[in-house]
């Protein structure tokens, strides 16, 4: 029975410290998603506070089940001792009771020493008289041993109830815990409502931009294209030979700009490249080909020509900005996701010469877009600009 009490508190003992650290790591958790609270677009380090914090709200449940159904066992078994220490008590005060009637007899009190000397014999007198002591010790012994046993019965009662007040709060503690995980729950599958519907209007925005993105890839080789067509015209007298992919005339134009190769300033100052010139891949998947490179910057920073030339169009472009193309003999540049057009068509400008500014949408950095063609060819802008 020793051991085993042992055994059963240690295991409350590791119960209740285990609990300590659940309720400390879960304090802690709140702290951190009161930070992360704080910062409302951090929704997925939220999410994970709380799935986080609903496990250790789980385990707590656990520990004070695991707890109560220690108790119960306790309960059972002090309930058992309780009844067998009572049918002691009974049986001990009913056996008190008969050595009390022995001694006194059932029909009233006689004296020891009448007892002793209405007997034939002094021996048997004797013997009788150390009966008589003898039956008397016990008794008092009797009556000491049922105080002890009322008195471990009293302890054992209070141990009951102790134990039972201590079940009526684990109870209360499992109701506010389970209270508290409901509402976390809830809490979290808010959460990823939320979180899903803005991946699901992020994605929306994703492809809006992207097929913008295409819509402009298109109309900038349409545009590219009417401006080789109109400037490559067949000489006087020609033969019905092909003609080149770049415009015709401007050589002088084209050599300017072609010895400059390498030494241009970018059009724009930029926060971070979007897309570089090639293949890249789309956000929703699958490969593109960008034909010039992509620039986020500040929305209203000034756009500058990167050489000399003329204007040769001014379009409008997919999401609401606009676009200029400007020649420079047989080269052409592209300057797209402008919110201001400071030149109109047929101007002469000069290198690092504004142009117009960069678009303003809903983002805080606008998208800008740089394209250098040779005729109906596109080139790496990286390799022409300094």
């Amino acid at each position: 029975m020793i051991v085993a009490g042992t055994v059963q508190g240690q295991s409350k003992k590791q119960l209740e410290n285990d609990k300590a650290r659940i309720e400390k790591e879960i304090a802690r958790l709140n702290k951190e998603l009161n930070k992360a609270k704080k910062n409302s677009s951090n929704s997925t380090r939220q999410i994970t506070l709380i799935s986080k914090r609903i496990d250790e709200r789980n385990r707590l449940i656990e520990n004070i089940n695991s707890q109560k159904n220690l108790l119960d066992k306790q309960i059972v078994r002090t309930e058992d001792s309780l009844r067998v220490v009572r049918s002691q008590i009974d049986s001990m005060k009913s056996e008190y009771a008969k050595v009390v009637r022995t001694l006194y007899g059932l029909r009233g009190n006689v004296s020891s020493t009448a007892l002793v000397f209405d007997n034939a014999t002094y021996n048997y007198s004797y013997l009788k008289m150390k009966y008589f002591k003898e039956y008397s010790r016990y008794r008092k012994h009797q009556a000491t041993v049922i105080q002890r046993r009322e008195q471990v019965f009293a302890n054992l009662d209070l141990d009951l109830q102790r134990q039972r007040n201590e079940k009526t709060t684990l109870l209360a503690q499992e109701r506010k815990q389970k209270q508290a995980l409901a509402r976390e729950q809830q809490q979290h599958q808010q959460k990823l409502n939320k979180s899903q519907q803005t991946e699901r209007s992020l994605q929306q925005q994703i492809s809006k931009k992207e097929e913008q993105k295409r819509q402009l890839q298109q109309k900038i080789q349409q545009l590219i294209n009417a401006e080789v067509a109109k400037s490559n015209k067949p000489a006087s007298g020609g033969g019905g030979g092909k003609g080149t992919s770049a415009p015709s005339g401007g050589d002088a134009n084209s050599s300017d700009f072609a010895r400059n190769k390498g030494r241009m300033a970018w059009p724009v100052h930029y926060k971070s490249v979007a897309r570089e010139y090639g293949l890249y891949t789309r956000a929703s998947g699958g490969q593109n080909r960008n034909l010039g490179i992509d620039l986020n910057c500040t929305p209203g920073t000034a756009v500058r020509a990167v050489a000399a030339g003329t204007v040769s169009r001014i379009f409008d472009a997919p999401g609401g900005s606009k676009g200029v193309i400007i020649t420079h003999g047989k080269y052409l540049t592209v300057y797209a996701g402008l919110g201001t057009v400071s030149v109109s068509a047929g101007t002469k400008v000069s290198a690092n010469q504004n142009i117009g500014t960069v678009y303003k949408g809903d983002d805080p950095l606008s998208e800008f877009c740089f394209q250098l063609w040779y005729g109906t060819d596109p080139l790496n802008p990286r390799h022409w600009l300094n």
